[in-house]
């Protein structure tokens, strides 16, 4: 299988590229996307074959929780549990590089919750993942598009490579900045658990 790859405007992403990768993700394709720091690895999260598919190609442990990007407050109430603490931090940090660990609300996937009973949710501040999600209508998974520990990949080319012919679509946005991850918050746990340190400071 040959990806397609199509490439996007980061400021002005492309309808009709962004409606391709959503009708890859309704099928159980997987999506290579950038973001604010590097490509992500995209399966939609209500999707069983698909987020089995990302643990595969990525050679994922599967005791490892699938954090997932959404397009607003609103689609994150429908995956998690938002608390007063964690509507003052999204209000606050979203869009942006700060992912909040919340109660999952009954029928997400164990695959993204790992047996944990919490989700990661983000809504970021790059473009193109959050008007995917918002097109998709339903969350994104978003772990980074390399093989299990291999360097997070900031171009479509390192993707392509990483994955050789494993994945449905890329969407190329050019390189993405690097640097550091989003923040993990745990806040389903008192007091709140700082679980990777990244570009926010909450």
């Amino acid at each position: 299988m040959t990806p397609k790859v199509l490439a996007v405007d980061p400021g002005r992403p492309d309808v009709g590229a962004i409606d391709a990768a959503v009708a890859a993700l309704r099928a159980g394709g997987l999506v290579a996307f950038p973001t604010e720091s590097f490509y992500g690895l995209g399966a939609a999260m209500h999707h069983q074959d698909a987020l089995t598919r990302v643990f595969l190609v990525k050679g994922r442990p599967e005791d490892k929780p699938l954090l997932v990007l959404v397009s607003s407050v609103a689609m994150a109430r429908e995956v998690a549990e938002v608390s007063p603490a964690a509507q003052e931090l999204m209000v606050r940090h979203w869009p942006g590089a700060l992912t909040l660990v919340l109660p999952a609300r009954p029928g997400v996937s164990p695959l993204v919750t790992a047996g944990t009973g919490t989700i990661g949710v983000r809504h970021p501040a790059h473009r193109v993942p959050s008007i995917l999600a918002g097109r998709l209508g339903s969350p994104v998974t978003a772990p980074s598009a390399n093989r299990s520990g291999e360097p997070p990949p900031t171009t479509a080319g390192e993707v392509l490579a990483a994955f050789d012919g494993q994945i449905d679509l890329v969407l190329d946005g050019g390189p993405t900045a690097g640097g550091l991850p989003s923040t993990v918050l745990d806040l389903t746990v008192s007091p709140p658990l700082l679980r990777r340190a990244g570009a926010v400071v909450p």
